[in-house]
């Protein structure tokens, strides 16, 4: 634990080598990552790699009681993959008729957010570690869990001015939220100045214009610009013919209060949230090493409902019940599936965006639309070309997302939405990859040094 201070006020936080943010690791495609971690805290730990995609080291990826037991104080563990299908990025401080790679990242947990620089253009070239075909945008929206490379090309002049970069939420639910803006200072270096200091404190700050807090209309418009590069060297490889279709719905929910509790919920109950109505339970024994071994008997169902078991109108009026089921089921698919899924926004407690974030894969963001998916009409519109290839997707506020991806990497893999308040209430799953046939499709044994529940 490291006593941290931000914002005028100090906490004392888990840190990584008492550094927060942690110590940058290095590493380029094809590398071999090595990291022994030892808990030093009385609380349970693990560590999660979010974005590289853990091809056959599913043991390595981290999210407790889904691929690993934590690790209990005073205990260690060796974290051990290799880099596979990510792309380098660097940093540059800013200078006048320059163009620089700024690498964005939403580590907030509960707030989607809009970028923008003052009186700048970026241009989008990459979006979780994938290329993109690029395109200008003056604001850029990125949900937590999502990473984006822009380029910033500056002015060709010095320009006698400072300009503001600002990031404040994209707000759908209901609940309350913070609207408060975040600031840092895009500062040009003069190369006129011979000063041990080169930045000049008092010259004009612009502030760039944001779209509002609830601007549906803007995120959609810039969630359609992603495409990706499909060229030769980089190309999409869309799952043209599709072995298995799921749909979910993907939102809140509620669950009887718990006796002699107050709860927060409609009428008295307690907020819950789940996909297909399941409220995910995370187990005491981690779901991978109880599939490796042959023990899933009462840690884990593998019926996971594959379409909702009561459907309604999704985006219409709500039911009367909106009680979840809490269960831990898992989604079992053979090696190689060629997968699409639906994920759909419902109405219950209200349209909300929700970040879908699979762990072990990338996938094709093939289709959007807003009120009920129609799988009579909406496949006709599916981009099968050059559709965005990411790992964490927003699901429209009463709307869906349609996505495809090819089940090729062993494991058990969690899927969750990636507002952490949601994640908590229970919005979330896991898929069961078998293993294949061949001897590099197969899941390899746990290291020895794994954590035990």
């Amino acid at each position: 634990m490291t006593n941290v201070t931000r914002l005028c006020e100090t906490k004392s936080i888990v840190t990584v080598n008492g550094q927060f943010p942690g110590p940058k690791i290095v590493a380029r495609e094809g590398d071999r990552v090595i990291v022994r971690v030892v808990n030093h805290v009385s609380h349970n730990i693990t560590l999660h790699w979010h974005g590289v995609r853990q091809l056959q080291s599913a043991w390595a990826d981290g999210p407790a009681y889904i691929t690993q037991c934590p690790i209990q104080k005073g205990h260690t563990y060796v974290y051990n993959f290799t880099i596979v299908g990510q792309r380098d990025t660097f940093k540059l401080k800013v200078k006048p008729g320059k163009t620089y790679l700024l690498r964005i990242i939403n580590a907030a947990l509960n707030d989607e957010l809009f970028f923008s620089i003052a009186n700048h253009s970026l241009t989008v070239v990459e979006v979780d570690a994938v290329y993109v075909k690029p395109f200008a945008t003056k604001t850029l929206l990125i949900t937590p869990g999502q990473t984006t490379n822009a380029l910033l090309t500056t002015h060709a002049q010095y320009p006698d001015a400072n300009f503001f970069m600002e990031a404040r939420p994209y707000v759908t639910g209901q609940a309350t939220f913070d609207n408060s803006t975040v600031a840092g200072i895009l500062e040009y270096e003069n190369p006129k100045s011979f000063s041990s200091s080169s930045f000049k404190k008092d010259l004009p700050l612009y502030k760039p214009t944001l779209p509002a807090l609830n601007d549906t209309s803007f995120a959609s418009n810039f969630s359609g610009k992603l495409k990706s590069l499909a060229n030769a060297q980089y190309p999409a490889n869309v799952p043209q013919n599709i072995d298995r279709q799921f749909f979910f719905t993907v939102g809140l929910g509620t669950e009887p209060c718990t006796h002699n509790k107050t709860c927060q919920g409609p009428n008295g109950t307690k907020f819950s949230a789940s996909v297909n109505n399941v409220s995910f339970v995370l187990p005491t024994t981690a779901l991978l090493q109880s599939h490796f071994s042959g023990k899933s008997k009462g840690v884990y169902a593998s019926t996971f409902p594959i379409i909702p078991l009561n459907p309604f109108n999704y985006t219409g009026t709500p039911p009367n019940n909106t009680f979840v089921r809490n269960d831990t089921k898992v989604l079992v698919v053979p090696f190689n599936t060629s997968v699409e899924l639906v994920m759909q926004d419902t109405s219950i407690l209200g349209f909300e965006s929700h970040p879908l974030h699979i762990h072990g894969f990338n996938f094709f963001v093939v289709g959007r639309g807003f009120g009920n998916y129609n799988p009579a009409k909406d496949p006709a519109g599916f981009n099968l070309v050059d559709p965005v290839e990411r790992n964490t997707v927003g699901v429209p506020p009463g709307g869906w997302i349609a996505v495809r991806f090819l089940a090729d990497n062993p494991g058990v893999w969690f899927m969750h939405c990636h507002l952490e308040v949601h994640t908590s209430w229970g919005l979330r799953m896991a898929w069961l990859v078998l293993d294949g046939n061949l001897p590099n499709q197969k899941l390899p044994p746990p290291p020895s040094d794994l954590p035990k529940c």
